[in-house]
């Protein structure tokens, strides 16, 4: 054999030991925990043979207890760029299999790489977590690199997508990239977030608790609202992060991907026109308004389990993307609270940032009162929400289907927040506060100064109906221009879909700034 062909081989032995991480048998346990490897996941991720690995041959550079005894090739993360469907993305999977896939300088150093190529590139940045933090043995260092990634990730945010799948352990420090990309998926039963184990919550605060109940998928999906997808498997998550990535621009000076529907956009549905009960009191599923006016039925909903009193998601309209807002009358009456006002709030500039228009379907009687609620702070939580949709100039419609009282009236793009198009359904009420409060406060010394309690209810069962008469209808804002058309339900459909094309075009400015404010 030549020396070339020595050298071929050579590189051909490196690379297939290199892609065998920490070794058979640890791939192997890796496998026994329900879990894929690196490179599995990458595999189900990305198109066939599109997948270009870098880096495979970096190694540590630690010399401290014992590391410098082993020097795998890759060193626990396998990076590199491939397509999804066709589209460009750069991707880092950590390897649990090479030092349990915790986090080393030189590590750091190849994800802080493909990061810097997505943004030049304009393509988004995927990252499979499964790591256990820190790699203890390189000290500064390794704190030094997570500092490193966590820069990438704040200067890459509005500018390229960024999106994390945990697929294990996430904790200390490693937690904050994915805190800050756009989007979070946990996989159930095999993936925790923390920031300290266990063992430290019961010495620091006695808290009894196990890892699941910690950090599981099921507590930050529903709980904390810290991911914002939540699959029974790998094999799902992965799916989702596939499905997600179909509604989003590559970076933020394009606009989403259309996509073909036979849909017709002039689809009437009759049932809209019933939807909403007689009573007040009553509720209804907003998911069936959502799903009456998209292209095909099809909602994908983000943050599904946490705050469900406000929705929020992609669609298509017209085989646009669009991202969906809602309040959901059949969860808390619909009120806003801390959680809803988040969640709301955070998919609202994302959908801004990168050029997605924003649909928004009112039926709000107004924010949660209570202490739990105004000593957690409702007040800057809500004006997290009034702040997104204040400063968003992508296209904005508006519908208001029922209730629409006070301030998260305002706050739910309403036209002083710059909506550009704002209907409403005749069953839409829009006010200050429903009659019942309102009459109290309005007429509260004419109703008590009557002493016959049969006179008393007459008194206040007119004045309810005075004020439902002038507000619990739409016209006094139609008449004022606050909405540009009362429409009929059943029209909603077609009436948002020439909107948005009506917007496609849309230029808003706001004033210069190095940044803002946003109420935290």
């Amino acid at each position: 054999m030549s020396i070339q062909q020595d050298k071929i081989q050579e590189l051909v032995e490196r690379r297939a030991a290199a892609k065998l991480g920490g070794g058979q048998p640890r791939i192997d346990a890796q496998h026994q925990k329900g879990k894929l490897t690196a490179r599995e996941r990458l595999e189900k991720l990305l198109d066939p043979g599109s997948f270009e690995e870098f880096d495979i041959f970096v190694q540590h550079r630690c010399t401290n207890f014992g590391m410098e005894a082993s020097h795998p090739d890759g060193d626990g993360v396998v990076t590199g760029q491939g397509t999804v469907d066709g589209r460009l993305v750069f991707v880092f999977a950590q390897d649990f299999t090479v030092n349990g896939g915790s986090l080393s300088k030189t590590m750091s150093e190849k994800i802080c790489k493909v990061m810097d190529m997505a943004v030049r590139a304009g393509a988004p940045v995927i990252g499979l977590n499964d790591s256990g933090g820190a790699r203890i043995q390189e000290g500064i260092d390794a704190l030094a690199g997570y500092g490193d990634i966590f820069e990438r990730n704040i200067l890459a945010s509005g500018v390229v997508p960024q999106i994390s799948g945990i697929f294990g352990p996430c904790a200390g420090g490693a937690v904050y990239s994915p805190a800050l990309t756009d989007f979070t998926l946990m996989v159930q039963n095999t993936s925790y977030m923390f920031l300290t184990g266990p063992a430290v919550v019961k010495s620091v605060t006695g808290e009894e608790v196990d890892q699941e109940s910690l950090g599981g998928a099921a507590v930050h999906a529903s709980k904390s609202g810290v991911a914002h997808f939540s699959a029974p498997s790998e094999e799902e998550g992965i799916a989702t992060i596939k499905q997600l990535l179909g509604f989003l621009p590559q970076n933020n000076l394009e606009t989403a991907p259309e996509r073909p529907t036979a849909d017709p956009v002039g689809r009437v549905d009759d049932a809209l026109n019933d939807i909403v009960p007689d009573s007040p009191n009553k509720s209804y599923d907003m998911y069936g308004v959502i799903r009456s006016i998209v292209d095909d039925g099809e909602f994908f909903e983000v943050h599904k389990d946490f705050a469900k009193n406000i929705i929020v998601g992609f669609a298509h309209m017209g085989g646009r993307s669009v991202g969906i807002v809602a309040n959901q009358p059949g969860v808390l009456a619909g009120v806003l609270d801390i959680n809803a006002s988040r969640k709301g709030a955070r998919f609202v500039r994302f959908c801004d940032a990168f050029n997605i228009p924003l649909v928004t379907l009112v039926d709000v009687p107004g924010f949660l009162p209570g202490t739990q609620q105004e000593y957690g702070a409702i007040i800057t939580n809500g004006a997290k929400l009034l702040f997104a949709y204040g400063e968003a100039t992508v296209p904005k419609v508006t519908v208001t289907l029922r209730k629409s009282y006070g301030g998260a009236h305002i706050v739910m793009s309403c036209k002083q927040l710059r909506g550009d198009v704002n209907y409403a359904w005749p069953t839409a009420n829009i006010a200050v506060m429903g009659a019942e409060g309102a009459v109290d406060i309005l007429y509260g010394k004419e109703i008590k100064a009557e002493t016959d309690p049969a006179k008393k209810s007459e008194i206040a069962e007119a004045r309810k109906q005075e004020y439902n008469d002038l507000f619990c209808n739409p016209y006094q804002a139609a008449q004022k221009g606050y909405i540009e058309d009362v429409i009929e339900p059943r029209n909603t459909r077609f009436r948002v879909i020439r909107a948005l094309a009506t917007l496609e075009g849309k230029r808003q400015e706001i004033p210069a700034k190095k940044h803002d404010n946003l109420p935290l």
